[in-house]
């Protein structure tokens, strides 16, 4: 039977993923056998003919675990799932045996299995299966992943124990991450003191722009449009997101490494200069695309120059304002696609991540 791990967290987007790629990344090192399932899949994606949570689908493709897809993600959550539930049309109990016979089918066919959570602790309450409830059915001790902060870490760490100890969930580990550099040693120092050592605490990644920032493509698929030009840089990582308000000289001696521009139809002579730029190799590296919004219309001359640049774009008709706020917003979440930030967290988590003492205490 496989040991068994349970990536938990106090909360969205605190690193469960990037721990999940690392620990699969590490233990494949030492054990022949490393399999992943997500019981519950909030975000939901098509692959082939089957409807998976994204992180399934990262994990199958990253690591060639496509012959398991089928156990990876039990109980999906499609849209209206919660209602029909709610009204009685989905067996609790049902949706509770799909995942222990995952788990089982895993366990009995590896010596690993990476068990990834929802969220924070009750995510999944609404349907009787929260990470907390979850980790206890399958019996898998748990590693409870956290941001960075002292006090604010252990708020949430606290909030989330009490609903896993109610459940008499094993938690065993807690891991602080996308710590500040500077402040690293000070935080876990701090942190070991609050916990008094009743449980274990190590320290994660270090905050990094190259996880945290959203590819083209990744902008590309949040707007839901198309991107233009060159597709081969399709998975650059943008590290600056600007307004082109101001004049076209003042935008482009703003310019910061890896910027996407978001410009105005009407604005013909910065959408010119910007085209004109990207295929001078040192304004290259400061380009990174543009997002050309608003209603009316780009100019034909300006149109012809933008095409023939094959600098990357996006055409939307929301406002620039809109455009702004709906990218600055959303938090990026790693895909098969996005190879270096894939290559990042595999060659970082060979220093930052003790697997050895993880493995050791699960």
């Amino acid at each position: 039977m496989a040991k068994k791990i349970f990536i938990a967290a106090t909360g969205q987007n605190c690193g469960k993923t990037t721990m999940s790629i690392s620990l699969m990344h590490l233990a494949r090192k030492k054990y022949e056998r490393v399999a992943f399932i997500k019981p519950i899949g909030p975000k939901i994606e098509r692959y082939g003919d089957m409807k998976l949570d994204m992180d399934a689908i990262l994990m199958a493709r990253t690591y060639g675990l496509e012959q398991d897809l089928e156990f990876m993600n039990p109980v999906p959550l499609n849209r209206g799932f919660t209602r029909e539930f709610l009204d009685g049309r989905i067996d609790g109990r049902a949706l509770a045996d799909s995942i222990v016979n995952a788990v089982a089918k895993l366990e009995r066919e590896n010596d690993l299995l990476i068990i990834e959570g929802a969220g924070h602790g009750g995510v999944g309450a609404v349907i009787g299966l929260s990470n907390a409830h979850v980790a206890r059915l399958v019996n898998a001790p748990v590693m409870i992943v956290t941001g960075s902060g002292i006090g604010n870490v252990i708020d949430a760490v606290q909030l989330n124990l009490a609903l896993y100890e109610r459940e008499q969930a094993d938690v065993r580990l807690i891991m602080t991450n996308k710590l500040i550099s500077e402040k690293r040693d000070t935080t876990l120092k701090y942190l070991k003191r609050a916990f008094d050592y009743s449980l274990e605490l190590s320290g994660g990644f270090n905050y990094s722009p190259i996880l945290a920032n959203p590819t083209l493509a990744h902008i590309s698929k949040l707007l839901d449009l198309p991107l233009q030009g060159d597709h081969n840089v399709r998975n650059r990582i943008i590290h600056h997101i600007q307004l082109g308000a101001a004049s076209s000289q003042k935008v482009v001696d703003g310019l910061l490494e890896s910027t996407l521009l978001i410009v105005t139809s009407s604005r013909d002579e910065l959408i010119v200069t910007l085209s004109s730029l990207y295929n001078i190799p040192a304004w290259r590296e400061k380009i990174a695309g543009i997002v050309i919004a608003g209603h009316a219309p780009v100019s034909m001359i300006s149109q012809q120059i933008l095409d023939r640049s094959d600098i990357p774009y996006i055409r939307i008709h929301e406002t620039t304002a809109d455009t702004f706020t709906a990218l600055t917003e959303d938090v990026s979440k790693i895909t098969a696609e996005d190879h270096e930030k894939l290559a990042w967290i595999q060659a970082n988590a060979e220093h930052d991540i003790d697997f050895e003492m993880i493995d050791r205490i699960f």
